[in-house]
């Protein structure tokens, strides 16, 4: 009875939780916007208000796919690109907003405008004391004045997720020398931090970096 139940939530619990994510993403995009499509549908003989709300997250969810595609469209033209720059200078004008715009975008920038092929690495090295060690995705070379500060010219920032939730964790600063570079794929690596190391990635062989 015992092994047929861990069977049966090791198959339901994947599931529940691709449905409560997809649940949760469509609620945050569509509730902004949620009293605005509801009233006139409220108008209509369309039925109960749970319908009425299924209805308006649908209507919702297709005007945000087409006004996104709409303004992939438009940034591909001159102007638009001379308004979002208008745009920049003005927000960067504003105290306290333009750190939090500006930090945002060049998050945003480095993570899907850039041509480098960043956490695409996973290495092993001993963290938190030798003997003991983490697995972590390669981010960038470190900053120069890291590098100077820590004396070692050749440092490299490396993002270590954290088990079971890979969106927090840490950032650390390592010799290049002190690394393992692992034939791992970084899809692998964060199963296996996620599953807290119950799900194994594929065998790793050390190669150089």
């Amino acid at each position: 009875m015992k092994k047929y139940f861990i069977t049966g939530l090791v198959t339901l619990l994947p599931f529940a939780v691709t449905v409560m994510s997809v649940i949760f993403v469509v609620n945050l995009l569509t509730q902004p916007f949620m009293g605005i499509v509801t009233h006139p549908l409220s108008l209509l003989p369309i039925g109960s208000e749970k319908l009425i709300r299924t209805i308006s997250q649908l209507l919702i969810l297709v005007f945000l796919f087409f006004f996104t595609l709409g303004i992939g469209m438009v940034a591909q033209r001159f102007f638009f690109k001379a308004l979002m720059k208008l745009g920049d200078r003005i927000v960067s004008k504003i105290p306290i907003v333009r750190k939090v715009y500006k930090t945002t975008k060049e998050i945003f920038q480095t993570l899907f405008a850039s041509d480098k092929k960043s956490f695409e690495q996973v290495v092993m090295f001993p963290f938190p004391r030798k003997g003991s060690y983490v697995l972590g995705l390669i981010s960038r070379n470190a900053p120069e004045t890291c590098s100077k500060a820590g004396s070692n010219p050749d440092m490299i920032t490396i993002f270590v997720p954290a088990t079971p939730n890979p969106t927090s964790g840490f950032l650390i600063m390592r010799p290049r020398q002190d690394l393992i570079y692992l034939d791992m794929r970084s899809e692998d690596a964060l199963k296996y931090v996620v599953s807290c190391g119950v799900v194994p990635p594929e065998p790793a062989k050390e190669i150089e970096p």
